[in-house]
Parts: C-alpha cells; sequence; structure tokens
C-alpha cells in the first residue's frame, strides 16, 4: 500500500482518520485533473505536428476512439497558464475617504471587485477555484507562493513596484499623469481618460518573477482601475492563444481596451505592445 495511504489508515481517531482520507482525496483528484491536462496537451501537440489518430493510438497502444475521447477529456491546455489548484488573488486595497483615520477602514475597488469575479468564472471553466484576498494599504504582499495573480497598480504596492523594475520592456512612469512606455520602441501609451476624457484605458499583463526566485504569479494592472478589467477581458478571449505563446514562462505586454462609461463593462480589448519574453 502507498505509504501516505497507510499513513492515513493508521490514524487513531475515526473523524481525523475520515479527515486525512478526504484531504488525501482532494490531492489525488487535483493531480489526476492536472495529468489529464498534461495528457490532452501532449495528444493535441502530436496531431498539430501531423499525427493522424490512428499512429497516435498505435503508439499509445488504444482504440482510435479512444484517442479522440482522451483528447476531449481533462481541462484545456491553457489551465497551466494559471497554476494548478486553488488560486489566490490579491487585490489592491486603499483606504475609504472621508472619514476620520480612526474610522478608515480597507476598501477595493469596484472595478477590481468585477475583475475577481469574471477571473473566477473564467478559472472554472478551466477546473480551478479561486479565493481572492485584499492587499492592506501599506501594499504588503506575499509573491513567495503558487497559483497566484496580483490586480494592483504599483502605486498601491512598493513590493510591486519594485518587482516591476525588473522588466527591462515596459514600465510603469509618471510626469503629469501615470502611463506606460515601451522602453525598446520608447512609445508611450497614455490612458484615453486622461487624454480627451475618453472611455478608454491601457493595461500591463505579466508573468514576473516571486521574490524568492522559486516561480512566478501573474499580474494584472491598468493606468487605472479600468485598465486591469481590460487585461481581463483580454485574457476571457484570447487566452488560448497567448498560452500556446508564452506557456508557462515570464513575459509582459500591454493591453488597450474600450469601456461603456455608463456601466464601465468592457466592450473591446486588444494587445497593443509585443510580447516581451524575459526569458531566453
Amino acid at each position: 500500500m502507498h505509504e501516505e495511504i497507510q499513513q492515513v489508515a493508521q490514524v487513531e481517531a475515526p473523524v481525523e482518520r475520515a479527515k486525512s482520507a478526504i484531504a488525501l482525496m482532494a490531492d489525488y483528484q487535483g493531480r489526476v485533473t492536472e495529468l489529464s491536462r498534461i495528457r490532452r496537451e501532449a495528444i493535441e501537440e502530436a496531431a498539430a505536428g501531423g499525427m493522424s489518430q490512428s499512429e497516435i493510438a498505435a503508439l499509445l497502444g488504444v482504440s482510435r476512439g479512444r484517442v479522440g475521447q482522451l483528447a476531449a477529456q481533462g481541462p484545456p491546455p491553457e489551465r497551466a497558464f494559471f497554476g494548478t489548484d486553488l488560486m489566490t488573488v490579491s487585490l489592491g486595497g486603499k483606504y475609504e475617504a472621508g472619514k476620520a483615520p480612526a474610522e478608515m477602514g480597507e476598501v477595493v475597488a469596484r472595478e477590481d471587485l468585477d475583475n475577481f469575479d469574471k477571473l473566477r468564472k473564467l478559472l472554472g471553466t478551466l477546473k480551478l477555484d479561486a479565493k481572492y484576498e485584499v492587499i492592506p494599504p501599506t501594499g504588503i504582499v506575499n509573491l513567495n507562493r503558487d497559483n497566484h495573480v496580483v490586480v494592483c497598480g504599483p502605486r498601491l504596492s512598493p513590493i510591486i513596484a519594485q518587482v516591476l523594475e525588473g522588466d527591462d520592456n515596459l514600465r510603469f512612469q509618471k510626469d503629469q499623469a501615470w502611463h506606460l512606455v515601451d522602453l525598446k520602441t520608447e512609445e508611450v501609451y497614455r490612458s484615453p481618460m486622461d487624454e480627451d476624457g475618453s472611455a478608454g484605458d491601457v493595461g500591463y499583463l505579466a508573468r514576473l518573477p516571486r521574490l524568492d526566485g522559486r516561480g512566478t504569479f501573474i499580474y494584472i494592472a491598468g493606468i487605472h482601475a479600468i485598465g486591469a478589467n481590460g487585461v481581463v477581458h483580454y485574457l476571457e478571449n484570447h487566452l488560448a492563444d497567448l498560452y500556446r505563446d508564452v506557456r508557462t514562462r515570464r513575459f509582459s505586454t500591454l493591453i488597450s481596451c474600450r469601456y461603456d462609461p455608463k456601466t464601465l463593462e468592457v466592450l473591446e480589448s486588444k494587445r497593443v505592445s509585443p510580447i516581451y519574453r524575459h526569458e531566453a
């Protein structure tokens, strides 16, 4: 018997043994889900490389019909873009305005809560659950963990601002207003909200390194809060293509969006800069 199962079987208290069994089953189920994703991706890659289902079936030792079944089972390959288990979405928080310091609570922008709701639904289609946490107004956030998405502008978090300085291609900057700059082309991307008041914004999307050097996290931010909504809209519509391009490697790019000023619903999003890869 597997050592982990033996350890569960040896727990004396019945209820604790049941709890241990439930936890181990959840762990195993998570592994099965990820393995089914890997299997599906491998079959899709083999087919894309020119192999027929009959050839794949012969090499796998299964029927041609079974190959078709396996190619349709499990979450889509792009699930790996985010992670393999429960996702934590960190949202930037700030103090309530118009109150005495002792009465100030921590609040999150409406746009960011909307972002979490849309991300949660997107992750659900990838067979990933999600929860959110609020980054306190101090901006202190733990980046050293797996399965992590951060939605927080650099002005709200000195830690995030420090990590962003490692991007040699794209950068948030500020003069009379916050904006984004392509350091390679020297092109400046300003928010239409600041230029002529029109309903548009620009956001930054990246996979950035953790501070401990042992992994990465997905980072989303806009010049204004609505710019992050534009990034999420882009992911909703282009995740499969983006994953095929960058897989789980580090990268950064810029996304522009147009939205309904009354409902704040994003109507259109598109990539406006190259996808810069941070790794050779």
